[in-house]
């Protein structure tokens, strides 16, 4: 008998301080190329490789339950929230795989400026073990990796099937050919320090809750 077809989980990290369109509508635009019908959004805690957030765990919590309010695409896993240690990436894949076996295809969603700083993550060399990675256009970021034997690694692991992702359990990566929106939440709280629209940029249920918590400005 067959073993049942497992559905590939996608798997999208970050600080999220404060989520914003950059980071949603590239995601849903990956989720219709590669057939995901669902994506787990997991904000974490203590970013290890970046400066802590201006917004406290449950602040961004909130925010990113705004976002994805009744959008079936998004769930929420607040695991990482819940840590005051930093949040390692590989650790939190490593806990996932046992959860759901050695069989359920799972994926860990970047974008291409992770991608060329890989190398940097703790314990990057596992992560393939555990995963696929999806990656994400981002403007102003290399194609290329920035040495060959970075180059070498990545064309190995490589596909361009789709149909491999999900047959598989981890160990390839999917360039996607996803739009690129140069928006960031750097520029996003910078904007909002000076009082200035930032309604294309942010869900509006999240620009209400921070105006509301008088987020990311002098007051606050």
């Amino acid at each position: 008998m067959a073993s049942p077809v497992l559905p590939l989980c996608a798997i999208y990290g970050g600080t999220f301080d404060p989520i914003h369109f950059g980071h949603l509508m590239p995601v849903e635009a990956l989720a219709k190329q590669v057939a995901l019908h669902q994506v787990t959004i997991m904000p974490n805690n203590v970013p290890p490789h970046r400066p802590q957030p201006e917004a406290n765990s449950q602040q961004r919590k909130t925010m990113v339950e705004l976002a994805i309010a009744g959008n079936p695409l998004f769930r929420i896993d607040d695991r990482e929230l819940k840590r005051s240690t930093p949040s390692y990436t590989v650790e939190t894949l490593e806990q996932m795989r046992d959860e759901q076996g050695p069989l359920q295809p799972l994926a860990f969603i970047i974008g291409q400026d992770s991608l060329l700083s890989l190398q940097r993550w703790h314990r990057w060399e596992s992560l393939l073990g555990l995963c696929h990675l999806l990656v994400c256009q981002r403007p102003g970021y290399a194609i290329a990796m920035d040495t060959a034997e970075q180059q070498r690694w990545l064309d190995a692991h490589s596909t361009a099937d789709v149909a491999e992702l999900h047959a598989t359990s981890a160990g390839k990566i999917f360039l996607a050919q996803t739009p690129m929106y140069d928006i960031s939440a750097t520029a996003i709280r910078q904007r909002l320090l000076k009082n200035l629209p930032c309604d294309d940029l942010v869900p509006a249920p999240v620009l209400e809750f921070i105006h509301r918590q008088r987020l990311y400005s002098k007051a606050s």
